[in-house]
């Protein structure tokens, strides 16, 4: 986005962020979940709100036609935003900025997104910012949509540091269970607190349809082995340097991660064969300085660069897409955009 003419312009979108990939099941046709987002470059023009959906009637997953998008939620050339609530105002659960997504999927013709409502953007040290999470959804494919009653309560609701913060879905597996990692808020990239913690959990899709939370199997270790549980709560699978977005999806056989190492102002990626088996090393794919550190050098590098969505629609494990977002974190200034990175090997 943000070019003159581009597709993105074309749907009432000329700046935004995130563009968080998802199969929309029901036509087999491709949307796109932004962050805040703007109707003209450089934020500029009318601020349209958080989350704003553009749609793609086709992929093409070896990268040599671009994502172009063809409409966009609720109406075709008219981007708005999603969800019904208002910005930097109190919506009944206390002061909330925006409600930035983190991702969505569709399955049995309902469409989810899990979210995070923003209260601090800078937050002080050790604090995440975050007034609470939830998951909203659609019944009509993204056009309407509803609150789930159940949120998860954030920092400044009292449960500073909730692992519930950010959620991606991995998928429904062959196994029957829908698959959900989550962690810290850290979408202001400023958490000192994250600690690149990220937690697993399951869920049957039915449970998860029916709102029934409480429902949901927890990797964790107790009693001297890992073991699905729910005597506990979620241990911490992962951890390290502080992480930004994070993207986990099943392409191909294989579970493959994304994230915006913070630490390491890149984008990495890990496989795993299973969602509770054992990672690889993370891997640096685009680099905010190529310079430094030596595993930077040869990398592409993006300024600026966050998010690192990996596309469902991936050509292999070995050939991933990723979204990856660019902005320097100052009002009115370009690029705000995405951009797509094809052959990406895990």
């Amino acid at each position: 986005c943000e070019q003159p003419g581009d597709s993105a312009r074309a749907q009432g979108l000329g700046s935004g962020d995130l563009a968080i990939p998802y199969h929309r099941e029901h036509d087999d046709t491709w949307g796109y979940v932004f962050g805040d987002s703007f109707s003209e470059p450089a934020l500029g023009g009318e601020y349209l709100g958080s989350p704003v959906m553009l749609n793609q009637a086709s992929f093409d997953a070896s990268g040599s036609t671009p994502i172009s998008f063809t409409w966009a939620m609720p109406t075709g050339g008219g981007a708005r935003q999603l969800f019904d609530y208002q910005h930097n105002a109190d919506n009944g659960y206390g002061f909330e900025v925006s409600r930035i997504p983190n991702d969505c999927i569709e399955f049995g013709g309902r469409t989810y997104i899990q979210y995070t409502s923003v209260e601090v953007w800078q937050p002080p040290a050790g604090y995440d910012g975050s007034r609470m999470s939830g998951v909203a959804y659609s019944d009509d494919h993204g056009v309407t949509w509803h609150d789930y009653p159940y949120h998860w309560a954030g920092d400044t609701q009292g449960v500073n540091q909730s692992m519930y913060g950010m959620w991606s879905f991995a998928g429904i597996d062959p196994d029957g269970w829908l698959y959900i990692f989550s962690k810290r808020w850290n979408g202001s990239h400023l958490n000192t607190g994250d600690g690149g913690a990220i937690q697993l959990f399951r869920i049957r899709p039915e449970e998860f349809r029916a709102g029934n939370f409480g429902a949901q199997e927890n990797w964790a270790y107790l009693d001297g082995r890992w073991q699905w549980t729910r005597a506990v709560q979620p241990s911490v699978i992962l951890s390290g340097n502080n992480i930004g977005e994070f993207s986990v999806k099943r392409i191909g056989g294989t579970y493959c991660m994304s994230y915006f190492d913070v630490t390491d102002y890149s984008i990495c990626t890990r496989t795993a064969s299973r969602p509770d088996a054992v990672w690889s090393a993370p891997k640096p794919q685009i680099v905010g300085n190529a310079a430094w550190p030596p595993n930077h050098w040869g990398k592409p590098q993006l300024p600026f660069l966050y998010g690192g969505y990996i596309h469902p629609g991936s050509a292999s494990a070995t050939s991933l897409t990723l979204i990856v977002s660019q902005w320097n974190g100052q009002p009115h200034q370009s690029p705000y955009r995405v951009l797509q990175y094809d052959g990406v090997n895990p």
